[in-house]
């Protein structure tokens, strides 16, 4: 008998591990019938999704209280999405404030619920633990000291490895050459810094513009910007056109960061990617001043990179609300640069990093484990 499968991710890193799992259910079970809540990567496995994250991604508490209502609509949609297509089980990947309540609904309606990355209750709301046990089935987190903080809790969980170990390992396979790169986008034959200022048009408008700005004392380089999928060329050339040695590139954050030399990435996936492809980076951090606020009072971490996180150090700068401005952005850089006093050491670190995430073929494992599951 057929399975099927509701998969539910609400960000642009759940469309990516969404769809590497996704690949290898797909390849694992060939007559797995899927629906899903995605983005274009997913979308190119399984067709159009019940909803686009870009209709979903709300970041911050005061933008999060701004769109209740629609958030409360979605819930609505979902469950009533959900009974229509009567899957097997759900697969819940992060979206920890919309996938919650959906565990908790599903589990009242007797529906199998598997959650893959798993909210970080580690930094705030720990008390959401309970609702972990009470309601999910089966956990598979993807940063190893996820493992001890949930035994800790009395939960068993699966770490089965980082999916980006392989989504590097893939890249590098079919990765362009610094002149095919640089001659298909025209860009100019100079030493590349690359900026990530995250995909929400909100944190875009808010951190591009700092970024660039400490970007403009160093005419040896250009600066290339990853633009979002989900935002348009013209919202980067608005905010771009008083920068020179600047341009931006669609769809190619892995080889743009393959070509670069440094980066100065917006704080989440994007940090480890960095890291992964071994470029040495700043992280810069800036959010509306009411849902900083919150957060400072809220958030019990000492860092908000995934890099210092895991390595439980500060291994790259993280420059947050005040500190992220064009002066110190600036000297950060020039610290992380060729012949720059902190650029040997960020490497030796990356190298550590690699190896505390263990081997490759996450997906592939939880995959198998959940359809031996089912």
């Amino acid at each position: 008998m057929l399975k099927k499968l509701y998969i539910i991710s609400g960000e642009a890193s759940g469309d990516l591990h969404g769809s590497n799992l996704l690949e290898e259910l797909l390849a694992q079970a060939p007559g797995l019938k899927i629906r899903f809540w995605g983005g274009d990567r997913m979308k190119e496995l399984a067709g159009e999704p019940a909803k686009h994250i870009r209709d979903l991604a709300f970041m911050g508490f005061w933008e999060v209280i701004a769109n209740l209502r629609t958030i409360a609509s979605n819930l609505r949609f979902c469950k009533t999405d959900i009974l229509k297509f009567k899957p097997d089980a759900l697969i819940l990947i992060d979206y920890p404030g919309f996938n919650l309540r959906i565990a908790e609904w599903a589990k009242k309606n007797g529906i199998k619920v598997y959650y893959y990355v798993s909210p970080q209750v580690w930094a705030w709301k720990e008390n959401r633990v309970k609702k972990i046990k009470a309601c999910v089935d089966e956990m598979f987190v993807i940063l190893p000291f996820e493992k001890e903080f949930y035994k800790k809790h009395s939960f068993a969980v699966q770490y089965l490895g980082h999916p980006l170990l392989d989504e590097v390992d893939k890249f590098k396979t079919k990765a362009l050459s610094r002149e095919v790169f640089i001659a298909e986008n025209k860009l100019f034959d100079q030493q590349i810094i690359a900026i990530l200022p995250g995909s929400r048009k909100q944190e875009v408008s808010v951190k591009l513009p700092i970024m660039l700005e400490a970007c403009k004392d160093f005419p040896d380089y250009q600066f290339i910007i990853a633009g979002a999928p989900s935002l348009e060329k013209e919202f980067y050339l608005e905010i771009c056109e008083n920068f020179e040695n600047t341009n931006i590139v669609f769809g190619q954050t892995y080889n743009l960061l393959n070509q670069s030399v440094a980066a100065l990435v917006t704080s989440g996936t994007a940090t480890l990617e960095t890291a992964l492809l071994e470029v040495p980076q700043v992280v810069c951090y800036k959010a509306n001043p009411v849902s900083y606020q919150i957060a400072k009072r809220l958030i019990n971490i000492k860092y908000i990179s995934l890099v210092n996180l895991i390595m439980d150090e500060e291994v790259v700068r993280e420059l947050i609300q005040n500190e992220c401005n064009a002066t110190d952005i600036f000297k950060e850089l020039k610290e992380i640069l060729p012949n720059g006093n902190k650029r040997k050491r960020i490497s030796l670190k990356y190298k550590e990093l690699i190896n505390r995430l263990g081997g490759g073929g996450a997906s592939r494992d939880v995959a198998k484990a959940i359809l031996s599951s089912l």
